[in-house]
């Protein structure tokens, strides 16, 4: 390819053709997408040196490029040349780079690069700092992930809804749920603008350690402070009951969200139909269910970090392969409850009277 490429451009060149800026930036991207380095910078230094300046736009694609095949020192490279020309497009290029060496989790590389924004200057915005503690949260540890979100605290940037899910997940991974509900109180759990994604996750940390008598308190806590639950809170206590056959507390949760109007969805039906099953108390279903509409098709709307932290449940595994399996028919709650229960027998030898 890159051979061919450059026979062109140079036989253009030898008939009077020059090619155009538009030309160049298309042929050295696409040097860099197939990872040939030397050409791709041939052209980038063709075009930095003449009175065709690229647009951001370009320079993210470049970076972008070379990020997916680890060519980082091109980036610097880069950043040192716009830096030498005082490009005002230097900012911009800053909070690419910044990006392209957290996404690739060259996180010295981001460090030194932010360190040498700032001296410049150049301010850190709200994605950039965001972002900061995002990569600090995939590829580094516990430690750098406190210190990140210290800093951005120091800096006086609200830490936004993506990279408070991040530092959770680092949490998470390591097993760290105390260490998470200091991390969601010093947030502040009175934050109105990430609805209840706060509370949510600090009744997860209780809810995954199977912390009861906390699990209320806080929930308590939650609506003394004016929030109201959504399916994701009512499905966290909702999964905790279950697991420990809390049988009277899981009946009181589907009140309560009867109540608050919210629909229960796969994960709220699985709840019911496991804590009975495990149980061995299949008989007792139908009684569970009656004040549920069985016959609305399912859905699931409950966040997918509530599985990070607790799984998903037997039902729900088994009713999503079917649901996928079958995406054409119109499923019921009562039709995969049935084919469910079918299965147990089958599985266990055990006829639930259903």
């Amino acid at each position: 390819m890159d051979h061919a490429a450059q026979e062109l451009l140079l036989e253009m060149e030898s008939e009077g053709f020059l090619p155009t800026p538009s030309s160049l930036r298309k042929l050295m991207l696409c040097y860099a997408h197939n990872g040939f380095v030397a050409q791709a910078r041939a052209i980038w230094d063709e075009i930095l040196y003449s009175s065709f300046m690229p647009n951001i736009q370009i320079i993210s694609e470049l970076f972008n490029a070379y990020g997916k095949i680890g060519q980082f020192d091109e980036v610097s490279r880069i950043l040192h040349q716009l830096n030498s020309r005082n490009s005002y497009l230097l900012p911009e290029a800053y909070a690419v780079a910044i990006s392209c060496f957290g996404k690739g989790g060259q996180l010295e590389m981001m460090e030194n690069t932010v360190k040498e924004m700032v001296s410049k200057g150049i301010s850190v915005d709200s994605v950039t700092g965001n972002a900061f503690i995002i990569y600090y949260s995939i590829f580094g540890s516990l430690e750098e992930v406190n210190a990140a979100y210290g800093r951005l605290k120091r800096s006086r940037i609200l830490i936004e809804k993506e990279a408070i899910m991040a530092v959770s997940y680092a949490f998470i991974k390591e097993n760290k749920f105390y260490r998470l509900g200091e991390f969601l109180r010093d947030v502040g759990l009175a934050r109105k603008n990430v609805g209840n994604l706060l509370w949510n996750l600090l009744l997860l940390s209780y809810a995954a350690n199977f912390k009861m008598k906390s699990l209320q308190r806080e929930f308590l806590r939650m609506l003394d402070a004016g929030f109201r639950p959504d399916l994701t809170t009512f499905n966290i206590r909702a999964l905790a009951f279950s697991r420990m056959a809390l049988f009277w507390d899981l009946h009181v949760c589907l009140e309560h969200m009867k109540h608050e109007n919210v629909v229960p969805d796969i994960v709220t039906y699985g709840c019911v139909v496991d804590a009975y099953l495990d149980r061995r108390l299949g008989r007792n279903l139908d009684f569970a269910l009656k004040k549920m509409n069985v016959d609305d098709s399912p859905i699931l709307l409950t966040d997918p970090f509530v599985f990070e932290f607790l799984g998903k449940g037997e039902f729900h595994l088994s009713s999503e392969a079917l649901l996928e399996s079958q995406r054409r028919k119109r499923w019921t709650y009562k039709e995969l409850i049935a084919i469910y229960l079918k299965k147990q027998y089958r599985t266990n030898q055990i006829f639930w009277n259903y």
